[in-house]
């Protein structure tokens, strides 16, 4: 079965558990009902994610860190290519026969050499005022041969270079003497005696048009001087006409050439192309022809198709989304304002977890759960509801996570705490990692706010690095412009929140949460959700400003 591009199903930037899970989940229904789907991932997989993904023995879904089209997603194939030693009448038919207007033009290597046009071949035959001196164009005698569908009667040297002029024994024997000199190539009809003087002038090649024979006495004699003799079907004027063809395309291809390399991006090539009269453009890798890009093919696009789980924000989801074609978004968080040019299907829940309906859906739909897929979700709903303690939890969640730990043969309590456990500690994360964990975009009133988050079991580890975390921080601010940046430091054994902050207004914290705290940080008791028990009453605060 021929599958078309595959379609990805991809989680927001910086993802946690329940995005990665999610899409490989998600990806599982959907190849079980027939669709050529990729799991995708928009950044680096955490301690926690990591650890489930060995435990079951998947692999990481791709890394995509944008959906900005590439020439690799446009380029042409570059089937139809012609060799610097190839012929112009060779060209010609090669452009015929795939009513092409420009080839590419490489060596045995497939290193491109250049590129030749049909607007090449015109200046060639334009210049032209007389027949063509072959030694300019270093023109061997094999060549002509292919170019007057020729058949040798008698060998001679075939590999050798044209060093005279191209003539046509047409006249007296004087005339003959006077004109044809030796190393010419010379056309001839079906007159024994001319054949024999053009050979007296120890030619290099005798061309007898029309197909005529060439007798016993005449061959021999060209033999003994080493004169190749080739016999031609076509009368003397067409032969006169291909012969100026036989020069080879490295004499008029283009060698400055404008190329792209595969991984350069759309956009970037489109002013190029638009100052530059050519139809289309090699696309080169390490020097090789991989392909072609044309300009038609940059007025419409093929779309990247993708499905986002467990997030339907702009700011979240990776960059270049504008660019793509979203087809589904399945997810349990707010609305944030994604707009998609036509109707979509959308399964949006208020759950604990994207693991949740991904895995009620394959139940919906009658497709059974492997048990490293159940396994999976039901790590993306303990890890999203911190084993139920969450506010955010349900009990959907709950139940839907015991069907899970069902299938997959596991204690949900053992396997929970071991889970949380994996990605409780900082290990040799840097201040600039932690503060970037799960860090999520959002657009609070007037205010562009990141807000991350670390579950721990214990926060002093990380308290303890407070100082570059908020210098870490402050950077982000300043690079990403960000109005303020939040970290949220989650003890999973006391359920609770140290609430770190940077930037401005720092009235909107004390609105909040009714209080600024202490040295940038305020703690908040009882707070596990970012989504439940942050956002919303920022948002009611930023309202209020």
């Amino acid at each position: 079965m021929k599958f078309s591009k595959p379609i990805y199903i991809i989680g927001h930037r910086n993802p946690d558990t329940d995005s990665i899970c999610s899409a490989i989940g998600y990806a599982n229904l959907k190849r079980a009902l027939g669709e050529n789907v990729v799991p995708a991932r928009a950044g680096k997989i955490n301690a926690e994610t990591k650890f489930v993904l060995e435990k079951f023995g998947v692999a990481a879904p791709k890394l995509i860190t944008d959906l900005h089209p590439r020439v690799r997603d446009v380029m042409l194939d570059s089937a139809i290519v012609v060799q610097p030693d190839d012929t112009l009448r060779e060209l010609g038919k090669v452009m015929r026969r795939h009513e092409v207007k420009s080839v590419p033009v490489i060596d045995e290597n497939t290193v491109l050499a250049g590129i030749v046009s049909v607007t090449d071949l015109a200046k060639r035959y334009f210049d032209e005022l007389e027949m063509q001196d072959l030694s300019e164009a270093g023109v061997e005698l094999t060549a002509l041969v292919r170019v007057l569908d020729g058949t040798v009667v008698q060998g001679g040297s075939l590999n050798r270079k044209v060093t005279g002029k191209v003539r046509i024994a047409a006249g007296s024997t004087s005339t003959i003497q006077q004109v044809i000199e030796p190393g010419d190539v010379v056309l001839v009809g079906d007159r024994g005696s001319t054949l024999l003087e053009c050979i007296a002038q120890n030619i290099a090649c005798l061309v007898v048009t029309g197909a005529a024979q060439v007798g016993p006495e005449i061959l021999a004699e060209a033999a003994s001087r080493g004169i190749a003799v080739i016999s031609a079907p076509h009368d003397t004027y067409t032969c006169a006409r291909l012969i100026n063809q036989c020069i080879p395309v490295s004499m008029i291809m283009q060698k400055k050439v404008i190329t792209f390399k595969p991984s350069d991006l759309v956009n970037d090539t489109r002013e190029i192309i638009a100052d530059n009269h050519h139809r289309t453009f090699p696309v080169v890798e390490n020097g090789k022809l991989v392909g072609l890009i044309a300009r038609d093919q940059l007025i419409v696009t093929n779309r990247e198709k993708i499905i986002l789980v467990d997030h339907n924000e702009r700011s979240q989801a990776v960059e270049g989304i504008e660019e793509a074609q979203i087809i589904e978004i399945i997810d349990h968080h707010r609305l944030g304002g994604l707009q998609t040019g036509e109707p979509i299907f959308i399964r949006h829940e208020p759950v604990g977890s994207t693991g949740t309906i991904v895995a009620n859906m394959h139940w919906h739909r009658g497709v059974e759960l492997p048990a490293d897929i159940a396994g999976l979700l039901l790590a993306a709903i303990v890890s999203d509801t911190v084993l139920f303690k969450s506010p955010t939890a349900t009990a959907y969640d709950r139940e839907t996570a015991e069907k899970l730990a069902a299938i997959a043969g596991l204690d949900m309590q053992e396997f929970g705490l071991a889970l949380l456990k994996a990605g409780s500690g900082i290990g040799d994360m840097q201040a600039g990692e932690i503060v970037h964990n799960d860090l999520k975009e959002f657009q609070i009133g007037e205010y562009r706010m990141a807000i991350a988050q670390i579950s721990v079991m214990d926060t002093a580890e990380v308290l303890a690095v407070k100082a570059d975390l908020l210098t870490a921080m402050d950077a982000m601010l300043l690079k990403e412009n960000y109005d303020m940046a939040l970290l949220m430091i989650t003890d999973i054994i006391q359920e609770g929140t140290q609430l770190i902050y940077a930037g401005q207004p720092t009235a909107l914290i004390a609105e909040a949460f009714g209080g600024r705290g202490q040295d940038s940080m305020v703690y908040l008791p009882g707070v596990m959700s970012r989504k439940k028990q942050v956002i919303p009453p920022m948002v009611e605060a930023a309202r209020n400003f």
